[in-house]
């Protein structure tokens, strides 16, 4: 509408001074239907801008939460991935069982000051108990891994069951760390049974590993720092736990065996996307 009295202001100017004022006094004076037409049409406008807003937010809420459940980068499989993206002499690590809040916090700090990235496989019951550690988790860079709600032996699950507590886990590490990401699924004892299809399903690549210290059974710091040092092939994927027990000797090890391996030309960097 401003574009027409605008328009007819300056046509009048194309005729005397008189005629050219009385076509710009009649061009501000908008008819009855255009009285009407004005607050219609602003309505209408409002009313389409919001719902065009509305639409991009749900959809990019829905995005999110896709990316929260899994990876958001591809397709997963249900391959079991057990080595490093880039092979060679590298090393991932992953921790099972957490969070557990008076050891993964001192895990988390040795990570930090080593500058290193590693996975957490985590137990839903105990995100549910220490929703602020997940937060921590993320804070720190490290990838997050669904590791079931209870930590039970899913190897003579049924599909359906699987997929109903891994759901569930993945809702309280979501409820714990909004948007955050979770690519991988590990079964607990590595007991896959059907779970690898279901987790793949989901969005989550199956998590194993090439090298298990047995550190669920602390045999003391030397004794797990022996086995990573002399136990890791090039691209591992090495399994230890910051939850499930007391892990003080694995965090004392972690601290050692990063420089150690450094030292001799070992890289640490995130598993592979997929199998």
């Amino acid at each position: 509408m401003t574009e027409t009295t605008e328009t007819t202001g300056t046509t009048g100017t194309t005729g005397a001074a008189g005629r050219t004022v009385r076509a710009g006094r009649r061009s501000r004076r908008p008819r009855p239907l255009r009285r009407l037409a004005m607050p219609l049409l602003l309505t209408t406008g409002l009313c389409l801008g919001a719902l065009g807003l509305t639409g991009t937010a749900q959809a990019g809420q829905a995005q999110e939460q896709g990316r929260g459940q899994g990876n958001g980068k591809g397709k997963a499989t249900a391959a079991i991935v057990d080595s490093t993206r880039h092979g060679g002499r590298t090393l991932a690590l992953t921790f099972d069982d957490g969070p557990n809040p008076t050891d993964t916090p001192e895990l988390l700090e040795v990570l930090r000051k080593h500058r290193v990235k590693a996975v957490f496989c985590l137990w839903g019951d105990h995100v549910r108990q220490h929703p602020d550690l997940v937060r921590a988790i993320v804070r720190g860079g490290h990838t997050l891994c669904n590791h079931s709600m209870n930590h039970d032996d899913m190897g003579a699950w049924d599909e359906e069951r699987i997929r109903a507590d891994l759901e569930r886990t993945s809702a309280e590490i979501r409820k714990a760390a909004p948007g955050a990401p979770i690519p991988y699924f590990r079964a607990p004892y590595g007991s896959w049974g059907k779970s690898p299809e279901v987790a793949a399903s989901l969005g989550m690549q199956p998590l194993g590993w090439r090298l298990a210290i047995g550190d669920w059974e602390p045999p003391g710091t030397d004794e797990l720092v022996r086995r990573v040092t002399e136990g890791v092939t090039p691209g591992a994927v090495v399994l230890m736990h910051d939850g499930g027990g007391d892990r003080s000797q694995t965090v004392e090890a972690v601290d050692r065996i990063i420089p150690q391996l450094r030292a001799e030309g070992w890289r640490f960097e995130k598993p592979a996307r997929r199998g």
